[in-house]
């Protein structure tokens, strides 16, 4: 069944703030600057915003930014979970809103100080016990010491590279390009910081086989995107880039990122879901995206994600990144702006933002001839994905 606001919504606007490491200001301060970006790059006011999408995860509620920015009045607000699951699903909710006249201008933002405050990196062993169903899950698996993110990935990629013969070394192939991608980036933290695959495997361990540089940065910073319809969308100062679909997904026995006890963990079933939700919208395939935002917080996730959207077949991710096809000029130009490893982690939101310029044609590692851009939300969670395109 297809979605009714598939290619009928656009996103009209893009903002952010600079990523850094200390920002030196507020989340609320951030939140505020990447929306009011987002809003002049639209060629609108505040005051035309009717609309707001978050993630539960967000500090900055959605009448503080509204205040600040001068928004009078708001007819839709809403919120998903998951962290950096919810990336393309705030574009899905934001796309419904606008589609069916909840609101006519929807604000989708994400601002956070990740490296200065609150590092999501560090783990969850610091955190205030409470009989709530989440802590009574880390319960079962901290005395174990599962307890950070790497870890949580490490089981998965150790079965991945068991069972299909993966190697860091085909890691590390996405880091390299990811950071080659972010050196030629003036908005990117790593601009003008490339690496080699040496570099990859020199640095140091944090969760086997994970290496350093398997594993995103922690940020400052603040992104912010406005969607509307694509009717009103011609109206306005830039390109429409057409929401071609946006989906949600989540599967069979699905956990926040340890879902162990499915039969395969080699694969990413709700990821899958997603894709076969935005081929069935759009008509398209593989075949038809020239490039590809893969979320990439850890390295072994981005290779069963190439699987799950048929860019190649169960296991064979390692053969298909390898002689520079993720690269411009590559079969699958991925993370043109460096990704998080290499540009910033901000929930996936740049990355949403990288997809409109490439379809804009402003990228700074432009891919030529896009047609369709894949963007993908946070994996080993309940995730989301979305294809952007040229307007018809």
């Amino acid at each position: 069944m297809s979605m009714s606001f598939a290619g009928q919504t656009a996103i009209v606007g893009i903002g952010a703030t600079e990523f850094s490491k200390n920002s030196g200001r507020s989340t609320l301060r951030l939140a505020v600057e990447c929306c009011d970006a987002a809003i002049a790059d639209a060629g609108l006011l505040p005051e035309q915003i009717d609309g707001m999408v978050g993630f539960t995860v967000e500090e900055n509620h959605e009448i503080d930014v509204a205040r600040s920015l001068g928004i009078k009045e708001l007819t839709h607000f809403s919120r998903i979970h998951h962290s950096g699951g919810a990336a393309c699903g705030t574009l899905h909710q934001a796309a419904m809103a606008v589609h069916t006249g909840a609101c006519k201008y929807a604000l989708v933002y994400r601002a956070f100080n990740e490296r200065s405050e609150t590092r999501f990196g560090a783990g969850v062993q610091g955190l205030n016990n409470a009989p709530t169903p989440i802590m009574v899950d880390f319960g079962w698996c901290l005395p174990f010491g599962l307890l950070t993110p790497a870890s949580w990935v490490a089981m998965f990629a150790t079965r991945y590279m068991h069972q299909y013969g993966a190697t860091s070394e085909d890691f590390g192939r996405v880091s390299v390009a990811d950071r080659r991608h972010a050196a030629t980036n003036p908005a990117a933290f790593f601009y003008q910081q490339a690496i080699t695959l040496e570099d990859h495997q020199a640095s140091r361990w944090i969760v086997k086989p994970l290496h350093l540089l398997d594993c995103c940065q922690e940020s400052d910073g603040g992104q912010a995107l406005l969607v509307t319809t694509l009717e009103r969308a011609r109206d306005l100062p830039n390109k429409p880039v057409v929401i071609a679909s946006a989906a949600q997904g989540s599967a069979d026995d699905q956990q926040m990122m340890k879902s162990y006890y499915r039969d395969d963990i080699t694969g990413i079933p709700e990821m899958g879901l997603c894709a076969r939700q935005l081929w069935n919208d759009t008509g398209l395939g593989p075949n038809d995206i020239q490039a590809a935002i893969i979320y990439d917080h850890f390295t072994p996730l981005v290779l069963p994600q190439l699987e799950e959207f048929g860019f190649c077949a169960r296991g064979e991710a390692k053969d298909f990144i390898k002689d520079g096809n993720l690269e411009l000029g590559g079969r699958l130009p991925m993370n043109t702006n460096g990704g998080q490893l290499g540009e910033a982690y901000v929930h996936g939101m740049n990355g949403i933002a990288e997809a409109v310029r490439l379809v804009r044609g402003t990228s700074v590692n432009q891919v030529p001839d896009v047609t369709n851009v894949l963007v993908t939300g946070g994996t080993a969670v309940p995730t989301s994905a979305a294809i952007l395109s040229q307007p018809g």
